[in-house]
């Protein structure tokens, strides 16, 4: 889309971003002393209370919906929201306090793999041009010593990459139930949806979600910051921002989680993580500058007719 220098909003975008990357300075102390799926539990309580207004209407448009949109958005709320939040806040407790974030930074690629899978999207050889150097770049940053892998540090990175990967589906899913659902309509069900699985999870696992009063404001603002806030802005600001600047915009992202690594958990990158980061972040501007550029790009719509229904 187009945007005049009135209306542009890719500052909006960046602090959008921005409020992401500080999501290291709460939910880290957090996962070192409390179960993920407490954590999270209480993250959803909070965020549904604060869209409980919006949530009836919401589940009237559910129930109306087409069956393929309703269990998309049981999907996006199980596994995106409840699911994906614990797997990325579990990351906290056996790995660093940069690493986690800056892999979701691969989520474009798997959100264009899935959309071949689940939207009937073509995926071209020129894909795999980006895919590479971002996997070994991943590679590179999530290991201190990357030929000497540890236990610990692999259980990180694959809870992190779990992650990015329920994300990435949510986006996926996202994109299709749109067609029947507005985007408020989806955050509310989201939250509302994850809530409940996350404590049907707890009732049959038997994890306490029980949790001191001194977390409360860690919490709190987890759910308003990184959360709410950032999801809120980021999505006002799109509307108003090329997407192309939209991406270089979401630098601040990583560039923010590194900050707070370094500086508030005296986190120190080994020149090899420093350099794998900056493959995965300029592999994914470079991709997303590709298929907004380039007359063939790398992910084919499919026709109406070939279109998963």
């Amino acid at each position: 889309m187009t945007a005049s220098p009135h209306t542009d909003r890719t500052w909006l975008v960046a602090l959008a971003a921005s409020l992401w990357g500080l999501s290291a300075l709460w939910r880290g102390p957090l996962a070192q002393e409390l179960p993920s799926l407490a954590i999270v539990f209480w993250e959803h309580v909070l965020l549904t209370l604060a869209l409980l207004p919006w949530l009836v209407p919401a589940l009237r448009r559910w129930r109306a919906a087409t069956v393929r949109t309703q269990v998309s958005v049981l999907v996006i709320g199980a596994g995106s929201s409840a699911l994906a939040t614990t797997l990325f806040t579990a990351a906290f407790r056996l790995g660093d306090p940069i690493t986690p974030q800056v892999l979701q930074k691969l989520q474009p690629f798997i959100a264009l793999a899935l959309a071949a899978v689940l939207l009937g999207e073509r995926l071209r050889r020129s894909y795999l041009l980006f895919l590479v150097p971002a996997v070994v770049g991943a590679w590179l940053m999530t290991f201190a010593d990357p030929l000497a892998v540890s236990v610990s540090s692999a259980q990180a990175a694959l809870l992190a990459l779990g992650a990015a990967a329920l994300w990435a589906a949510g986006t996926v899913l996202g994109r299709a139930a749109s067609a029947e659902l507005r985007f408020v309509d989806l955050t509310a069900l989201r939250f509302a949806f994850g809530l409940v699985t996350l404590a049907v999870i707890a009732g049959f696992t038997g994890t306490p979600l029980a949790v001191p009063l001194s977390a409360a404001p860690s919490i709190l603002a987890l759910a308003l910051l990184p959360g709410l806030a950032a999801m809120t802005l980021y999505y006002r600001a799109l509307r108003h921002t090329p997407a192309a600047r939209a991406t270089l915009a979401e630098l601040t992202f990583p560039l923010t989680a590194a900050l707070i690594g370094v500086v508030a958990f005296s986190s120190r990158p080994e020149p090899t993580q420093w350099l794998g980061m900056a493959v995965v972040v300029s592999t994914v501007v470079a991709l997303s500058l590709h298929e907004h550029r380039a007359q063939r790009p790398s992910v084919r719509a499919p026709a109406p007719a070939d279109a998963l229904r």
